[in-house]
Order: C-alpha cells, then structure tokens, then sequence
C-alpha cells in the first residue's frame, strides 16, 4: 500500500475516510489499497486496515476480498467474488450479506471501539453515540457480541440506518451540550438520555442494573432520568422504568432493597422507613439500609453473594459494633429469608420494633 496512506491509517487507529485520504494521497492510491485487499470499506466514505477486520468460522471467511460495498437502491456497482490474492501477513475478509439485496455488513466484523470510530466517521460530526452503546462508554454496560452501532443524529440529516448500524433520528438534535458531551474520546449523549433510550432496547432482566448502578456510582440522579423520561411519552416499557425511578428516588439501591420495599418493608402494621440513612460514627460515615429512627434500628439486607464471604463478614461486625455505641441495633436478613421466608420476617420486624419501643 502507498506508504503515505498507509501511515494515515495508522495515525488513525486503523481507520481512514476518503475524504481525509484524498487530501494527501491521490484516489488511485485509494483505489489500489481498496484492490489489493489492504483496504476495506466498512460504511461508504470509511474504510479500515483489513488486518482489523475479524474472521473465523462466524465470518465464514472464503479468501475473497470486497472492492465495492452494495448500496441497494442508490445505483452503485458491485465487484465481489473477485479473487485478491494477498501475502501471509494479510487478513481475507468475506462478504457477509444482511440486509436488503446483498448490502456487505463488514462493521459487525469490527472490534466494538473500532466499530464506534467507523461509524461516527461516516457521521462526519452529525452523530452522537446514544443508546446502549452509549451505556458502554459511560462504563454501565458492556455491548454482547453482534449488537450494533447505535448513533443519534438530527432529524432529516440524510443518515440512514445499515447492518450493524442503528441511526435514531432526533428533532432538535445537536451534537453539543448538554444534549451531548465527549467521553473517551467520542461523542456520547447525555447519561440519563442513554438511560432512557436503552431501556427498551434490553432484555428485561438486564434493564434496571444500568440506571442502579449509574446511580450508586452517583453519575445521576433518579430526577434527572425522571426529566428525560419526561421527554419520552411514547417509550415501551415506561411504566416499569418510572416505578424503578420511584424506588431508587425513595432510597433504594438494589434489586433486593427494591424486593423489600415492595414485600417486606411495607404495609400500615409498619412505620415509614427511612433508606440509606447517613450516619456520622467516629468521623466515618455509615450508610443504613432501612432504618426505623423512633426505635433506632437498622434493618441491613444482606445479598446473596456476601454469603459465605469471611472477608465481608468481618468488616459487617465491626460495622454493627460501632453502630452498637450509638445506639443503633443491626438486625441482618439474608435474601433467602427475604425472598422465600417473607411473612416470617415480616413478623420478626414487627416484634423487634415492638420491643424497642418498649424499652425505650
């Protein structure tokens, strides 16, 4: 390959649009990178270092490298099944077809920050990364293998959606704060909009582990994804997502302590809780889980995983002791008793508060 494009690519991670190419290298130079299989074209205008391009038995790899990429409807030639015979040190990449009449989807061959690279590219600065790709960069949740590209874009810009590319057309969109910001490097929309947008887009069992944890992590706030729910009125699944926003916006922090505000700690035998209560002991600060203030005792819900854990176990007595010298009793649940042992417990909280009271 010409060696100034092909330091172009490199000085591009692997990755160069024609439009850059053309700048320095004339477009036969291109033309015969694209032909001698170092080059291939991943979305129209973006093309990356054929090297980066995975194969194996899913990619069904045939030795046979593609010059042009199909763009149905639009007029463009095809040459595929023309034999580029290349040296050992070079990948082969097979047409893999999806899509309408023969379109090449080469960008689910990519590696996922390769892959989010090429398709912010071929935006050419009218794309954000949103969705649960946007959830990826934010570090809540990590693509799975085959699930595509997700960019938001202003409505009418001309970008369409391609295998392995997923363009959601926004009115009002700007690639700009607030509505997006740059994170690692790449354009991402706003956190609570991702949140909102990937909702649907996740199997059920995997929709409330991003917004917890992004608010644990105190990336947000369950009334600022309440705003951008607010601006949504059509999204599937809303009502599960605003029941979640009101658990977390009530103090809960995990599924379990959403499974106990709505079975266990609950109902007009019981007082209102207070959840994730802040203590101050001995310049440390101790965080409750449901904390019955008149009685002053703190119900801790112990998940499955810290069963068993020596480690965890220690740190907890010492937690309940310096708790002790406030005067605060720990009472411990495990999410067996929680979950399969719910009137029993049940039954111990209302006993427990009972006697507090008193010997108060």
């Amino acid at each position: 390959m010409n060696g100034v494009l092909q330091a172009l690519v490199d000085q591009g991670g692997g990755l160069v649009t024609r439009a850059l190419a053309g700048q320095v290298v004339p477009e036969s130079a291109l033309r015969a990178a694209r032909q001698s299989g170092h080059l291939v074209r991943v979305l129209p205008e973006v093309y990356v270092d054929a090297r980066l391009v995975r194969t194996g038995p899913d990619a069904r790899p045939t030795g046979i490298e593609v010059d042009r990429q199909v763009e149905s409807g639009l007029g463009h030639r095809v040459e595929s099944g023309v034999d580029r015979r290349v040296g050992p040190s070079r990948s082969t990449v097979a047409p893999s077809r999806s899509g309408p009449a023969g379109t090449l989807a080469l960008l689910g061959r990519l590696g996922p920050e390769l892959a989010r690279r090429a398709a912010l590219a071929h935006a050419d600065g009218r794309g954000a990364l949103g969705n649960v790709t946007a959830l990826d960069v934010w570090g809540l949740r990590a693509q799975h293998p085959g699930e595509p590209v997700h960019l938001d874009v202003p409505g009418g810009c001309g970008l369409r959606s391609r295998p392995h590319l997923r363009v959601h057309h926004r009115e009002g969109f700007v690639v700009e704060p607030p509505q997006a910001i740059t994170r690692a490097g790449l354009p991402v929309v706003r956190l609570e909009r991702a949140l909102v947008d990937a909702w649907p887009a996740l199997p059920p069992v995997d929709r409330a582990a991003p917004l917890i944890r992004a608010v644990n992590d105190r990336l947000t706030t369950p009334e600022r994804v309440s705003v951008a729910l607010a601006d949504a009125p059509r999204l599937a699944g809303r009502a599960d997502l605003r029941a979640l926003l009101t658990r977390l916006a009530a103090g809960c922090r995990s599924p379990l302590e959403i499974w106990g505000h709505d079975h266990v700690f609950t109902g007009p035998d019981l007082p209102v809780f207070q959840r994730q209560v802040r203590i101050q002991a001995r310049r440390r600060s101790v965080y409750l889980d449901v904390y019955a203030a008149r009685e002053r005792v703190d119900f801790e819900l112990d998940g499955a995983t810290t069963h068993g854990d020596r480690r965890q176990r220690e740190i907890d007595l010492r937690r309940d002791a310096l708790l002790a010298t406030l005067g605060i009793l720990v009472v411990r649940f495990t999410h067996r008793r929680l979950v399969h042992e719910t009137d029993d417990v049940r039954r111990e909280i209302r006993a427990i508060l009972a006697d507090r009271r008193r010997e108060g």
